[in-house]
């Protein structure tokens, strides 16, 4: 008899493929799909086609079983009830105030180190790309985690259009900025708007999703709508919302919340329970809406798919 040993994050039943960790430029730029260069036509505006104009006939998506879960997904009601989205207030209940936010229309910019810099609308985005439905683990730096069922596409997907030149290093990414109707944005003390940044060779691994849609449905303005970032190996605040600009950089970007205490939340945000937060203990996480407390894993369990990007990197501060 053969016993297979499976990855702590995958069900019972579902067959892992092995992923490559690690992907160079060259194989980056030639490997990644490109959009399509000719979109879905949209029909003409009326009450019949107001499904289809907002995107909602795309979802459910197809699930692609090799990104999957030990443990239930957080209901929906749940997750949309607690949620971290400052520019609509500190506190968790902002789904009211979020939904002031207006995502069309919504234009999403990809610029910098690019041979190929383009501006798209974000209806013709997510027409013209795959999407798929993927089982992510979230987990919150404040310790607290969730099981959530994305849809979307690979960063890698959108990236190969653009064609990165060799010298970008690093993808920035920058979310809206209007404080007329995201009320945490009039707080001038934040470093708006929201940054956040990935190397080359973490936007380049198959784990690093756009997000368009959750629960089959197209994403929910308190989520990030309509378009926001998934790294599930890392700590939720690297995972931005509402992304207006993608940008490739040669230089690593200081993102929002390491601007404001570089002491406690730094560029990496890897996973790691053996290195704590300086107010608190990352060894354990709380389950949202059972109350469950769960042994935290290294990159949040997805180890066998990341960990190859940090090697020759131990000298920096991976895990804050």
């Amino acid at each position: 008899m053969i016993i297979a040993r499976r990855s702590g994050w995958e069900l019972r039943e579902a067959v892992a493929t092995p992923e490559a960790v690690f992907l160079d430029r060259r194989r980056f730029v030639s490997g990644a799909l490109a959009l399509g260069a000719a979109c879905v036509a949209v029909p003409a505006t009326s009450a019949a086609n107001a499904t289809v104009e907002a995107g909602g006939d795309l979802y459910p998506a197809k699930r692609n079983p090799h990104f999957a879960l030990d443990r239930p997904v957080t209901d929906e009601m749940i997750n949309t009830a607690y949620n971290n989205y400052y520019e609509f207030g500190s506190y968790k209940r902002v789904a009211a105030a979020a939904e002031a936010l207006k995502t069309r229309p919504w234009t999403l910019k990809v610029d910098g180190l690019v041979e190929q810099p383009f501006e798209i609308e974000f209806d013709d985005l997510v027409r013209a790309m795959p999407l798929e439905e993927r089982l992510y683990r979230h987990r919150c730096v404040e310790a607290w985690a969730m099981a959530v069922p994305w849809t979307g596409f690979p960063l890698k997907a959108l990236l190969g259009r653009a064609r990165p030149l060799g010298a970008a290093k690093y993808v920035v990414m920058q979310t809206f900025h209007d404080p007329k109707i995201a009320s945490g944005q009039k707080q001038t003390w934040y470093p708006w708007p929201y940054t956040e940044g990935l190397t080359i060779a973490e936007a380049a691994n198959d784990l690093a999703f756009l997000v368009t849609g959750a629960y089959g449905k197209p994403l929910p303005k308190v989520m990030g709508a309509p378009l926001r970032l998934a790294v599930p190996w890392k700590y939720g605040f690297k995972s931005i919302k509402s992304i207006v600009r993608i940008s490739l950089s040669e230089k690593r970007p200081t993102t929002f919340w390491q601007a404001l205490q570089p002491s406690e939340y730094g560029f990496w945000a890897n996973v790691n329970p053996e290195v704590p937060h300086p107010r608190w203990s990352q060894a354990s996480e709380e389950m949202i809406g059972t109350g469950e407390r769960r042994p935290t894993q290294i990159f949040n369990g997805y180890g066998e798919w990341v960990a190859g990007l940090y090697k020759g990197l131990e000298g920096e501060k991976l895990y804050m």
